[in-house]
């Protein structure tokens, strides 16, 4: 399957908040190049456009309204481009040109802009996986760029883009999640973080937290939303110290874990502290507040 939504309304919504926001006269710049495109059909046009986007539409921050912001996610759930520079937007609609029917070729196409991308050109790349025809095929170029070192690159594929927990393997999926742990990204950006949490992951996490208390480190209290559905005897004990902690948002997070669990003695810890535990039924806390106090 080439687009897995209706990539005729994307590419026109799209295109608006460009036109809206970038000027009249980069929007004619810009379909002035997709007439050019579509006539020639020459894949050095496609790629030199790819290129100058930015000097002709600009890096302004794009701001949509809550319309266009539905629109968008009723298109593609998750999908949003609130704060994107304009260029990256106007890039994700460019790659929308592209044709699908010869899906040898498309592939080829995005492998050779990825090859050859400097690194806001994979941030854009990276952020548009969503969008791409075919998304099976980039599996891959994501795990590779969730081990880049470029940080731009990360957030492009971490956060609020809902590609990774759709289309990545459980491996490829842990890792994203401990790289953005490692790096001290905003967790509570990453879609699909409660639907994909799984025991090996959990796991691994408590190694982690144990080795950064051996070394006298902090741990982000957000990973023990992670660890919260899987919590048994082996890590209850962690739960435990993060419960007993100093810190209010460590004691938070470790009550919102207990929330989680079927484990009866991290249930019966939670009722130890009835005042938290009503906070959460009433939905007063909940892991997204305690990741904006955290950030």
């Amino acid at each position: 399957m080439d687009y897995v939504y209706d990539k005729e309304r994307m590419s026109a919504l799209l295109y608006q908040i460009v036109a809206q926001q970038a000027g009249d006269k980069a929007e004619l710049w810009l379909r002035q190049k997709a007439e050019v495109w579509q006539q020639s059909g020459a894949l050095q046009q496609f790629n030199l456009t790819f290129s100058a986007i930015p000097r002709f539409i600009g890096k302004n921050q794009i701001i949509i309204d809550s319309t266009q912001e539905a629109a968008l996610k009723a298109i593609v759930p998750g999908f949003s481009v609130q704060g994107w520079p304009a260029d990256r937007v106007a890039r994700a609609w460019w790659l929308l040109q592209l044709p699908v029917a010869d899906k040898t070729a498309y592939v080829k196409q995005l492998e050779t802009l990825f090859d050859a991308a400097e690194m806001n050109e994979l941030a854009a790349l990276y952020g548009a996986l969503p969008l791409l025809a075919f998304p099976e095929e980039w599996t891959l170029r994501t795990a590779e760029g969730i081990r880049s070192n470029i940080g731009t690159v990360q957030e492009a594929i971490m956060l609020n883009n809902p590609y990774p927990a759709l289309y990545l393997s459980e491996a490829a999926w842990n890792q994203l999640v401990m790289k953005a742990i490692f790096t001290d990204k905003q967790i509570g950006r990453i879609i699909g973080l409660d639907e994909r949490a799984n025991a090996a992951l959990a796991a691994v996490l408590t190694d982690y937290a144990h080795e950064r208390w051996a070394a006298g480190r902090t741990v982000n209290p957000m990973l023990w939303r992670l660890v919260g559905p899987f919590v048994n005897e082996t890590s209850f004990s962690d739960i435990k110290r993060v419960w007993n902690s100093e810190n209010t948002i460590e004691r938070e997070a470790a009550a919102l874990a207990c929330a989680q669990t079927t484990y009866a003695p991290a249930i019966e810890l939670l009722r130890e502290r009835p005042a938290l535990k009503a906070e959460i039924d009433a939905d007063v806390l909940n892991w997204n507040l305690l990741s904006e106090k955290l950030n």
